[in-house]
């Protein structure tokens, strides 16, 4: 087991740029501070996109709109193919067309409050800002977000809010928001404005006199390893949740490119954030590779109840109301069954664990919406949540509409992420980071529908705006793919392929994912102790030299080879895992999605330590086999008073 550095302090490495004055004038009083690239000068600088989600496609499309030279790598063949579709429920924006009190303000303070007061006020308040104008660019781009009788677009609620500010597309919001975006990235690359690269997977950062110059790249059809030359380079990766296997995460979705850029110098902040989703369909069995969200929009409806007594075994219609715990209700009556997920899913887990749950495993708790059927009526449940409903049976065998769903929390979302700036650009100048990809807008804990808000503020407003500060405010000489970096950087990338293609074990990396993602799970999931993080770590170091023993990768590195693009990803995951688990071990508070069993108030809800951990952690890698050091930026918090969270 490497040791880690516990802390290095107040790095003056880690300069926020984050303004001063009214934080309602922050955002564009910086802007107008900003240098700017004039039109004709766009056209002279070449940005790299990595990642062509929402937060990539995005922002491919608007800095090609502006006039930049930009190619996009895709690690799927289509963008279309991006998680960013798995994003069910909707998309938060501050408009208040239903008059119910919402107001940029609001979605700051909801915010700012559901991340348990762990995110820079000055980047939450951006997003709060920027949500009106995402949503008016959406529909110019034709997104059917759903309407009331009057035309309006229409609003539902999600947890950690008592407003309806969720804009929505039955139950497909992520996948039309990526439609929309996607379009307007192919219209740049039909107009030759924009180069595509499908089937590319990132293996490395290229780095040039202190400044990020472009990628390493393997073309995933023919097995190619490619350099690609830049001014600027944009990750837009998304999140590391699979290092815990099961997740509801696509299954390529990874942490390579994030860890690489790490190795390079951007610093990884606060990667023990992690979000556990209260409403995913339970483990069925050793054999599922991934595991199903259930959009939190079924809260609206939908309500969460066990019985009332252990052990009780019979069917959910022959429970009656009085012998049924609508437990979120009873706990946390101003919220009720919308609290956020992290205190949904600790409720959640504690019925279960004190003998409540349902199902063969007694891992589970209903999803009821018998009510809401006989309230509004099938036809209205089934325009709302029809596919989500088909879904649930296609996979369960059962008939939401005459049964409740049965759910139990899974790892869904990644608060953690590369340290970035206001201008959301990394240790690494020239190296940005947008989307899921970075650490900035959530805290511990993301409310719900803030994911797609986050990933399209970043791509059409935020970074075209901010890269500027790089283009125009460094001198950056013209640098090839014929750089020694570039050389140097693919010699470790074939070296590490060779490393891999050498090995002769036994086991597959399946195998070894699997192991590392029920250890992740059992001691660094839905809670955390001193003993169990120190077990993991331990645990983490002897996995990760059995697998460089022990893996058979066959065939070759000349074509498709699946198996050894996993080999990458679990190699990376097995370093990164140690890190997860220090940098939980090191924060010795509970706050949003990290619950340290020994600090809990005495209703079992998180108890955070402000007076020490009011701070990101961000750690800089040292060195293979090195200690990595950790640094501290300080959150102050000016416009929303620090209080214990309370939903009640």
């Amino acid at each position: 087991m490497v040791p880690m550095v516990q802390d290095a302090g107040r790095s003056t490495r880690l300069d926020s740029k984050e303004p001063s004055g009214p934080i309602a004038d922050r955002w564009s009083q910086h802007k107008f501070n900003l240098k700017l690239v004039a039109p004709a000068n766009r056209r002279r600088f070449q940005v790299i996109v990595v990642g062509t989600g929402l937060a990539g496609a995005s922002a491919a499309a608007t800095l090609s709109e502006l006039g930049y030279k930009v190619k996009a790598l895709c690690i799927h063949g289509s963008p279309r193919r991006a998680h960013s579709i798995a994003a069910q429920g909707g998309i938060n924006a501050a408009k208040n067309y239903q008059n119910d009190g919402d107001s940029v303000h609001r979605l700051f303070y909801d915010t700012v409050k559901g991340g348990d007061f762990r995110a820079r006020e000055s980047n939450v308040h951006r997003l709060a800002e920027i949500s009106t104008q995402i949503i008016d660019q959406c529909v110019a781009q034709g997104v059917p977000f759903a309407r009331e009788y009057g035309g309006t677009l229409a609003n539902r609620s999600f947890g950690g809010a008592q407003v309806s500010r969720t804009f929505y597309a039955r139950g497909q919001t992520g996948q039309q928001l990526l439609l929309g975006a996607y379009s307007a990235m192919m219209r740049q690359v039909g107009s030759g404005a924009l180069d595509l690269l499908p089937d590319r997977e990132m293996l490395d950062l290229v780095v040039v006199d202190g400044v990020a110059r472009g990628v390493i790249v393997r073309h995933l059809r023919t097995g190619a390893i490619e350099r690609h030359a830049a001014d600027a380079v944009l990750l837009c990766t998304g999140g590391y949740g699979n290092v815990f296997y099961l997740s509801t995460n696509a299954k390529n979705s990874n942490v390579t490119a994030s860890w690489r850029a790490h190795k390079r110098g951007a610093f990884f902040a606060n990667p023990c954030f992690t979000q556990i989703h209260p409403t995913c369909i339970p483990v069925s069995g050793s054999y599922q590779s991934k595991l199903t969200l259930m959009s939190e929009s079924l809260r609206n409806d939908g309500r969460v109840w066990v019985p009332k007594a252990k052990g009780d075994r019979r069917r959910a219609d022959q429970i009656p109301d009085e012998d049924r715990d609508y437990y979120l209700e009873r706990r946390y009556p101003s919220f009720g069954n919308l609290v956020p997920r992290d205190v949904a899913s600790r409720a959640a887990k504690e019925r279960c664990d004190a003998g409540f749950g349902v199902g063969e495993t007694g891992m589970s708790v209903f999803l009821d919406f018998r009510d809401a059927i006989q309230r509004d009526g099938e036809a209205t449940i089934r325009a709302k949540y029809g596919n989500l409903f088909q879904m649930y049976e296609r996979i369960t065998g059962e008939d939401p509409y005459k049964v409740p769903m049965r759910m139990y929390p899974a790892v869904h979302y990644t608060m953690g992420g590369l340290w970035v700036d206001y201008n959301l650009e990394s240790t690494v100048p020239g190296l940005f980071v947008l989307g899921e990809a970075n650490f900035s807008d959530h805290g511990a804990n993301r409310l719900g529908a803030s994911a797609l808000m986050q990933g399209l503020a970043d791509g059409y407003f935020v970074v075209p705006a901010t890269i500027a500060s790089h283009l125009a405010g460094r001198v950056l000489p013209k640098v090839t793919t014929d750089h020694p970096a570039f050389a140097e950087a693919e010699g470790a990338a074939r070296a590490m392929t060779q490393r891999f293609l050498d090995l002769r074990g036994t086991r597959t990396v399946d195998s070894y994912h699997r192991e590392l993602g029920l250890l992740m799970w059992d001691e660094c999931g839905m809670a955390r102790t001193r003993e169990g993080l120190a077990k993991a770590k331990a645990r983490i170091a002897e996995l990760r030299e059995a697998f460089w023993q022990d893996i058979r990768i066959p065939g070759d590195a000349e074509n498709i080879n699946q198996e050894l693009e996993k080999a990458g990803r679990v190699a990376d995951f097995l370093e990164f895992a140690e890190l997860f688990a220090e940098d939980a071990s090191v924060r010795e508070e509970s706050c949003g999605g990290h619950f340290r069993e020994e600090y809990q108030t005495p209703e079992g809800e998180a108890l955070r330590d402000d007076e020490n951990f009011c701070h990101a952690a961000a750690w800089e890698f040292q060195g293979q086999g090195k200690p990595e050091a950790r640094h501290v930026e300080p959150l102050t918090f000016e416009y929303v008073k620090l209080t214990q969270r309370s939903y009640k």
